[in-house]
Order: C-alpha cells, then structure tokens, then sequence
C-alpha cells in the first residue's frame, strides 16, 4: 500500500477521501485555490498547497500544478475525487507518467465511457440495451433538428462529454429545438470544453437507475447492487437511495448483469457506476431497462452503497489502486436493510433554486446520523464551486424508517444567512408518491409549486420570536449584546405569554407573544433581526419593516441575482421585448441562470457586457413597461 495520497479536489469529497485515508495510515495532501485558503479540507488535511486562483479553470483544472504538488510534497498516489479532473484520460495519464499511482480505471476505459455517443456505440456492441436516439458525428443545427423530428418529441438533448445534469435540455416541441440546443451547447463548451450533443427519445415515466461496479487488475468485476437516484430537480439529483423501491429479484438480476457486461467490455478497474434509464409506467421491468452513461468514477451518492453492504468504497479504490484483488467476491457481498441519501446545498427553493453565498454564521447539522460535509461552522459558501454543503445519509431496517428519520434529520438542519434547501428536502422525503415509492424524475417538477411554498411560521415560532425580541430588549437596556441563543433546542414553553410585539416577517406585521423561555432554535444577528429555525426553514424576523430599495421600485431594473459571468446577451437599446422573453444569461456556481422580461416593454439600456463578471445586485438591463 502507498504511503501518502494527494485529493486533486475540495470540499466534501476530499474529506471523506482523506477520513478513510487516516485510518489506513494514509498520510494526506490536500490542494486548493486562494478561495478555499482557509477551507475545511484544508485543515483537514497533513499537508496543503496553493495551486492558483480562485478559479477553477486556473486552479483544481490544471493538471500540471496538481503533480507538481504531489512531486512537492512527496505523495505517492492522486485520487481525483469527482468533478473536475476526475474523469480526464489526459490528466490520468500524466499521473501515471509521472511516477505516480492514479487512483482511478484505466485512461483507456474513461474515454471509452466519456463520450456518451461512442459508449453508447460500445455498450451496443457488447450487448447491453441502449435508449434509442441520435448519435452521430454531424452537429449541424439543420441535422440535429432533422433527427429530434425523427426521434419525435419531447426529445432529450445531451452534451456528449456531460455529467451533472449539466449540458442537457428537455425540448417539448420542434419551435423550442433551436433556442435549447444553443444553450445546452454553450454549457457544455464552458462546462466541459466539448460542445457536441447527442438526442435521446424522453421517456414519460423515467426512473433512474444506477449500479455501483467494482473492477482489479486480475480481471474480477462485481456489482454492489443498485440505488435509484430518481428524485431530481433539471436533472440534478436531489434524493438517492439504495436499493431501489420496487426492484424484483428478476429485474435486479437483469441490470446488474448488464451493468457488470458494461463494466467488462471496457476492462474497467476500481470504482465506477453504470447509469440506466427505466420505464416505470408499468413498474420496473428488465426489458425496460436501457443503458444511458457510465460514470468512471466515484459517486456523489456512493455513501448509500457504504451504509447497506457495510463496506467503504474508497479503502476499495486505494487497495485495487494498489495493485490488491478486490476485497470481496460477488458471493460475499450482501445487501442489508436500506439507505437514504439527502443532498443540502446553498441554495433558495423560493427563489428559483438561485445559489446563496457568504459566512456560514449559524451553523448546526442534525447528530447520530451520518453527515459528508464540506464546511463547518464560520467558512464560507464562495460563488465559485458548487453550492453544496452536505450530504445527510441514513441508514434503517426498512425504507420507511430510513425516510422518516432522513426527514427529521434535514427538519434539524438551522443556517444563516446562507440559504438552504433544507425545508424542501425534508417536503420531498414527507412527500406521499415518494414514500409510496412511486417515484420517478418527474416528481419534483409535477409538484414543484407545493415542495417550494415557504411555509408559515408556527405558533412556537411567532413564541419563540417573541422571547428572543424580549432578550434584544433586554440587552438595548442594559446596554449588553444580545446572546446568539444557538444551544437551547428542547426547551418547553413553560409561562404563559404576559405581553405581545410588533415584529417583520419580511413586509408582514405580525404579532408575537413574548413567553419566558424559547420553544425553537434561535440566532439574534446584531440587535434588530432574530433568525427562528423550524422543520429546516430560517424564518426571519425584525422590529422594523424593510427598508424599501427606492431604484428598485419600479425603475426596470433587472438586477443580477447571483454573483456570475455573463455568457449572453441578448439584447440591445431600443428593443421591443415581450415579457418573458430572454434578456440576458449568467454562468455562476457552474449552471447557466437565465434573465428574463418581466413584463412587455422596451429597452432602455443594457450594461451587461459579453463575458463580464457582475456582483449581485448590478442592474444589467434597464426596461420601461409598455403603456
């Protein structure tokens, strides 16, 4: 076994690479850019190096300053981790001319996979079913659009060198093919320098299905079962689980053979997972089961997996890495009870999902559960990576049991003032189709309008803000700072209420008694906003209504909501625009956001310039609204 490994990555993977690697014995290094100076896997870490700036295109992205680092500070092996470089045959390569041991399948086997069409290609070849589609070399628009007719509609648009849902459009109708497939290209260029699409006919009821494969150097080759990853927001997983609901004997049978057969037909070692697509309109059936992608490498959602055959995937990779069989048979590995996976990011749910960055000032995750975090309390959430902050994973005797307390689990998730999707994930695991077990990747977008209603605040909640106004009052009295009262969870309203105040919850008066004691976890920030958490939402209250934003009123200001670059601008002075309609795109934590009309009009000005890095809050177009 290697002595010292270097994590070419950040946040929550690299530390739970460098966990299992301090318990081998493994000694760590850890890279970063000035953004994550200061970061928890930096700390984590025995040794740390700079590699550039902040981002990641000039940092994470650049092979040569990661095996300079390794030659540094004397690391034996690199483990990419997932995203960024972990799926470039290239950089695999100059590890391994290096000198060094990569910690991955064979460059061989990543670009036999990393390319949609030519896997596709292959799997077909090698026996493995195949969803029906286009995938050919000419990416004309004409051609594209002639095929997606062929195809018929909706049709599916992928970048052929994407992951991540990104790179990917659902296009409804042949009037929308042309706008999507632009989009979809210019993500995938920036996301993955490669803007080549392939077309896949859309299955209505689509399920997601994915099998966790295993590879040696000797030639063995297992699977770990499956998890079913189908409950996605745009084609981004929000909830994974393992093993699938529903999934007889027969048709896991079927897929883990096929995903083994993929496996195979590219002599893949280590760890990878081979993605399906399932038609569920009349449950899962082996032979509606047809192959999409394989990942060639280590799984967001690989924890679930852990937590139902009790073994760690990452020891897996360092000793097959190593040069060791694999550490167990096919026999050998079993599956028990069931898993559940939640995946907490930065984001805002009422707000369309939008990013949310700064200091992670209050900070508290639920306890006896397992959490892969990439942060702890007082870093920061930065625009320049992806926004998640944690992966919550449960583990029950039933699929019941697991979503119940995966759902309390994310309801005791309190953070400010960074945004989260805490509130949503705990709707999504309450939701009646999902713990039926009749999901698919639909779910979310059919009730989407439900699952992200900001709720309102409790009776605890209105008591508890009134107790913690009581305490701000106190403390402007005596002249002493209000206590951030973040340690009384369980306290019981024990007094009836002796008097009521006016307090905000945003631009709504409301009335609030003031108890002796605190029924929910609070944050007082400074001395006129008291934060109450309840079932993961942060409910916001001050003693004054907001300050109303006077060139924001009703200027036409259509301000970036984000910090981000601009990559399109579609507009220009004078034009008549329809609301609605497009105005200006921005790239920020490596997702396109789109701005549009809100409202027919003209435009007066445009300040957004092509390829600009903008601040939250700039105004970027200005509109007067049609008389």
């Amino acid at each position: 076994m290697f002595k010292s490994v270097l994590v070419a990555n950040r946040g929550e993977i690299a530390r739970r690479i460098f966990a299992t690697a301090r318990r081998m014995g493994i000694e760590t290094v850890a890279v970063h850019s000035e953004a994550d100076t200061h970061a928890a896997h930096v700390r984590d870490a025995d040794q740390a190096i700079l590699i550039g700036p902040a981002a990641a295109r000039e940092s994470y992205l650049v092979p040569e300053k990661i095996i300079a680092a390794a030659k540094q500070t004397g690391a034996e092996a690199i483990h990419p981790g997932y995203g960024f470089l972990s799926e470039n045959a290239a950089f695999a390569e100059a590890v391994m001319a290096a000198g060094l041991i990569w910690i991955g399948p064979p460059p061989s086997a990543i670009r036999a996979m990393g390319l949609k069409d030519a896997a596709k290609a292959l799997m077909a070849k090698a026996g493995v079913p195949v969803t029906p589609g286009y995938l050919g070399e000419d990416q004309s628009a004409a051609t594209l659009a002639r095929e997606a007719a062929r195809i018929g509609y909706p049709v599916l648009i992928k970048a052929v060198a994407g992951g991540g849902g990104k790179g990917m459009r659902l296009v409804e109708s042949a009037d929308a093919f042309e706008a999507a497939l632009a989009s979809c290209q210019r993500e995938a260029a920036a996301s993955f320098g490669d803007d080549r699409v392939l077309l896949e006919t859309y299955v209505t009821r689509p399920r997601h299905i994915e099998v966790q494969v295993f590879g040696d150097t000797k030639g063995n080759v297992v699977h770990l079962f499956e998890r079913d990853c189908s409950l996605q927001r745009r084609h981004q997983k929000v909830i994974e689980e393992a093993p699938a609901p529903g999934m007889d004997n027969a048709t896991r049978a079927a897929v883990t053979a096929a995903a083994v057969k993929a496996a195979k037909a590219v002599n893949y070692v280590g760890a990878g997972t081979v993605e399906f697509i399932a038609d569920a309109s009349a449950g899962l059936r082996g032979d509606r089961i047809w192959f999409m992608e394989m990942n060639t490498r280590l799984q967001v959602e690989h924890p679930v997996t852990e937590m139902v055959t009790g073994l760690d995937l990452v020891e897996w990779q360092f000793r097959v890495a190593a040069g060791e069989p694999l550490p167990a048979t096919q026999d050998e590995i079993t599956c028990t009870g069931h898993a559940v996976e939640a995946r907490l990011y930065a984001e805002n749910p009422a707000s369309g999902f939008l990013p949310s960055i700064g200091k992670l000032e209050a900070f508290s995750l639920p306890l006896g559960i397992r959490i892969d975090a990439g942060v702890e309390a007082g870093d920061a959430i930065s625009p320049y990576y992806d926004p998640m902050i944690a992966k919550l994973i449960v583990h029950g005797e039933t699929r019941e049991d697991a979503i119940a307390d995966l759902a309390e689990a994310c309801s005791e998730v309190n953070i400010w003032p960074v945004k989260t999707n805490a509130g949503f994930l705990v709707r999504c695991l309450e939701s009646p189709d999902f713990i039926a077990g009749a999901v698919d990747t639909g779910l979310i977008g059919r009730d989407l309008e439900s699952l992200t209603a900001q709720p309102e605040p409790s009776p605890e909640v209105l008591a508890t803000a009134g107790w913690a106004f009581r305490e701000v009052v106190e403390a402007r009295a005596t002249g002493q700072p209000a206590t951030p009262w973040v340690e009384l969870l369980g306290f019981r309203l024990n007094a009836p209420a002796q008097e009521t105040a006016r307090v905000f919850l945003g631009a709504q008066a409301v009335h609030v008694p003031m108890p002796l004691e605190p029924t929910r976890i609070v944050h007082v920030a400074g001395e006129e906003e008291v934060v109450v958490f309840e079932a993961g939402e942060a409910f916001v209250f001050r003693d004054h209504p907001p300050v109303a934003d006077a060139d924001a009123a009703g200027d036409g200001g259509i301000r970036a909501p984000m910090p981000g670059k601009v990559t399109v601008v579609s507009v220009q002075p004078g034009d008549t625009v329809a609301k609605g309609q497009a105005l200006v795109t921005l790239e920020a934590m490596k997702m396109e956001h789109g701005l549009t009309a809100p409202f027919d009009g003209v435009v007066d000005e445009v300040a957004a310039e092509l390829g600009g890095q903008v601040t939250e809050g700039t105004v970027l177009v200005r509109l007067t609204a049609s008389a």
